[in-house]
């Protein structure tokens, strides 16, 4: 029997298990499950009555919230494509987004209704809704569109699973890339009920877990846990924003056992002085990724937190996103605690589900030594059918069947992968994905800018930060402060240069008269004397 395969099933596995069981706490509002899926076939309703038809994109400006959790169950409901995008974007960035998504609907919290004005005139016939209290905007037709007017229709009914194409697309997820032009990955029904399998396959799934949602769910599909999470009726705690304290508290009083992090908030967490005030012990998982991390890290969240398994996983948005973790199998036999912790913060093994091989320019595998470095390729259930009204980009990452994904790295005999560095100058700071030849092209347009080149540094905080050595004219007065403000106008906060280098020598470049930017970032890692072995994604 063929049934096709969506992430709805994920939220009709929990209406028929779970239905008096707390779904979401958000705040001082809880939900059970019947109430949750109630409330996504009524936005779903709205949606269709208000022109939302099968296949339109439809955005969601949020920090995490229940209406961003529910937006991923409604737009399907309503037969959409779920469009979550990234709040620390510039509104041009997002401009850009719209323009190229071509959104019918997009709903937004009051946080964000100056940005509103802007986005308009990039979307002009886009439907914007108002997420939490009414907000009066001057332009537009649609100004007191709101969550609670969708809200008011009668439930959409529940979905025809074999009416289904499971092979269509239901969520577009936009990542800057390698050249900063937007790309939209295209995550289909099919791929995204399978990537939930494959985490519950290779995840402990008891329903008695509590997820923190700490991780904002616009972020690479939420890392899976929209769907694993709703299909095995765990409850769901949302962090609006990330706080320390707050994190702590809320882990005390919902008895929280899955949390989700990055090494930034890792750091943050170890770093806060109330973290010893709080009952921590329900902690049973924490899963590092997005970034860099390190076994010193790994050590020091063990040592706060020793009733919880903490490793990192593996995965980038085109794979829904994980294809691996670093959870120990009975195969494991380390020396000691420190290879232990090596292989904890390392990319891992495979999850069920995905194949992933290393390989050289020619695609064949590099000998399984741990040292020999190649190309991490991927193949499985969970990637991306391609990018969004991008062929070109599509078959530039989807080789022979394997999506090849720019990260160099190391395989040992028991496919343990090590990522040992990056085949494009992609900058991940924080978790975020910053395109150095985006911030080039910000920081030339100052007049004063003969050539620049941005490269990562390394930073204790960020793991990474960006670096923009920029040549100037030998009688330039131009100042890091100008810089920095011209940068302001064209990128979002968390992409500007956190440090800037003066100078009037030209770059250093190739035969072909390509920036050498390797030879700037191994000087910048070697004088600042820091690791410079990036390990996981």
């Amino acid at each position: 029997m063929h049934v096709p395969l969506t992430p709805l099933r994920c939220l009709l596995r929990a209406l028929d298990l779970y239905p008096n069981k707390i779904a979401v706490v958000a705040g001082h509002a809880s939900y059970t499950y019947a109430e949750f899926g109630d409330r996504c076939r009524r936005i779903a309703a709205g949606l269709v009555a208000n022109g939302v038809s099968a296949g339109d994109r439809v955005g969601i400006l949020s920090f995490n919230s229940n209406a961003l959790l529910e937006s991923y169950y409604a737009v399907p409901l309503a037969g959409a494509i779920v469009m979550p995008l990234n709040v620390r974007l510039h509104p041009t960035e997002l401009e850009t987004i719209l323009r190229h998504a071509h959104p019918t609907a997009l709903l937004y919290e009051h946080d964000f209704a100056p940005m509103v004005e802007q986005l308009r005139k990039a979307a002009p016939d886009c439907l914007f809704i108002a997420i939490d209290e009414p907000v009066r905007i001057t332009t537009g037709d649609n100004s007191n569109a709101t969550l609670a007017s969708l809200l008011r229709y009668y439930p959409i009914p529940l979905p025809d699973l074999m009416a289904i194409d499971e092979t269509a697309t239901t969520e577009l997820f936009y990542t800057s890339g390698s050249t900063g032009a937007p790309k939209g990955v295209m995550l289909s029904h099919r791929t995204l009920y399978l990537h939930a399998l494959s985490l519950a396959a290779s995840l402990d799934h008891a329903d008695h877990h509590v997820l923190l949602h700490t991780i904002p769910l616009f972020h690479a599909n939420g890392w899976g846990f929209p769907q694993f999470a709703v299909m095995c009726g765990f409850k769901h705690v949302m962090l609006r924003r990330f706080d320390p304290p707050a994190i702590f508290q809320l882990v005390e009083q919902e008895r929280v056992s899955y949390v989700i992090l990055v090494p930034t908030m890792a750091a943050a967490l170890l770093a806060c002085p109330d973290r010893t005030k709080y009952d921590l012990t329900s902690l049973k998982y924490v899963i590092i990724g997005g970034a860099a991390s390190s076994p010193e890290l790994i050590a020091q969240l063990e040592a706060l937190l020793p009733n919880a398994n903490v490793f990192v996983g593996y995965g980038m948005t085109e794979t829904s996103p994980v294809v691996s973790t670093a959870q120990s199998k009975g195969t494991n036999h380390f020396a000691d605690d420190h290879q232990r912790l090596r292989f904890s913060a390392s990319a891992g093994w495979p999850v069920i589900g995905a194949d992933i091989r290393v390989v050289d320019t020619h695609g064949r595998d590099v000998p399984q030594d741990d040292t020999t470095v190649g190309e991490l390729v991927v193949r499985g259930d969970q990637v991306m059918d391609g990018y969004y009204r991008s062929p070109k980009l599509t078959r530039e990452a989807l080789i022979n069947g394997w999506l090849h994904t720019g990260d160099m790295a190391v395989w040992s005999p028991e496919k343990f992968f090590r990522i040992v560095d990056r085949k494009k100058d992609i900058i991940i700071s924080g978790g975020e994905n910053i395109a150095s030849i985006e911030v080039e092209h910000a920081l030339l347009t100052h007049p004063g800018v003969l050539e620049c080149a941005v490269v990562a540094a390394p930073d204790p905080l960020w793991g990474e930060i960006p670096v923009a050595i920029v040549v100037i004219g030998p009688a330039s007065t131009i100042s890091e402060d100008e810089l920095l403000e011209t940068a302001r106008k064209h990128l979002g906060k968390f992409k500007l240069p956190r440090r800037f280098i003066l100078q009037i020598d030209p770059l250093p470049k190739g035969g072909t008269g390509k920036i050498l930017k390797s030879q700037l970032r191994s000087q910048l890692w070697t004088t600042l004397k820091l690791d410079t072995e990036p390990q996981v994604k």
